[in-house]
């Protein structure tokens, strides 16, 4: 697998269905016996059309897991606006508690049913070494940046208790969806459990973090 073949950029159409394509295959049956005939045969595109697009297999697995990692991030965002936008602060400290609880329960949803995610979860743990790109990432930043900038929020309105956002988020982070993803896989789909691990995760750091009388 080379990375010197240069990458063009193509219609998001043939680009999507490549994506798609790829994933299922790597899924099924592992990056290494999938080959880019079977890709570009389930995609319906020419094999040239797939190498123009990602380069080669590493490259084309690269892509599914950043493109499962940018709908991950969209999502954040959007939760985030919807349940912790910059109004609850007139709803004071029991309304970011139960906005956080149900940011919080609604995210679990996403990552219990989202099979794009959960691919992307299997596929770097089974081929870490060939992604070495993922260490420090854009997109783990953007990740964490989207939640900081909510927490240095409800910090300044005296919400939470905080001198550190960043750290904040690396918590808030390690007590729900890290938690989610260290369960066996069998579990990461039980969107019960996965929504109360979640929960609980939210309330230990809103219990860390929340507004203490001074």
């Amino acid at each position: 697998m080379s990375d010197a073949r240069p990458v063009r950029q193509g219609q998001e159409q043939k680009r999507s269905a490549i994506l798609t394509a790829a994933r299922e295959l790597f899924v099924e049956v592992g990056v290494e016996r999938s080959s880019m005939d079977a890709v570009s045969a389930r995609a319906r595109v020419s094999k040239r059309t797939v190498y123009d697009y990602y380069g080669d297999k590493r490259r084309l697995l690269l892509g599914v897991v950043e493109s499962a990692g940018e709908t991950a991030v969209n999502t954040l965002r959007e939760l985030s606006e919807t349940h912790l936008p910059d109004t609850i602060a007139i709803d004071g400290r029991d309304g970011l508690h139960q906005a956080v609880i149900a940011f919080a329960a609604e995210l679990g949803g996403f990552l219990a049913t989202s099979t794009n995610y959960a691919a992307a979860v299997k596929l770097i743990s089974e081929n870490e070494s060939l992604l070495p790109e993922l260490e420090d990432h854009p997109l783990d930043r953007a990740h964490a940046d989207v939640l900081a900038e909510r927490f240095a929020h409800f910090a300044t309105e005296g919400l939470l208790d905080l001198d550190d956002p960043g750290l904040a988020a690396e918590h808030f982070h390690a007590l729900t969806t890290l938690r989610v993803l260290n369960e066996p896989a069998r579990r990461r789909t039980d969107a019960e459990r996965v929504r109360q691990i979640m929960t609980d995760g939210a309330g230990a750091f809103l219990r860390a973090y929340g507004q203490r009388a001074r």
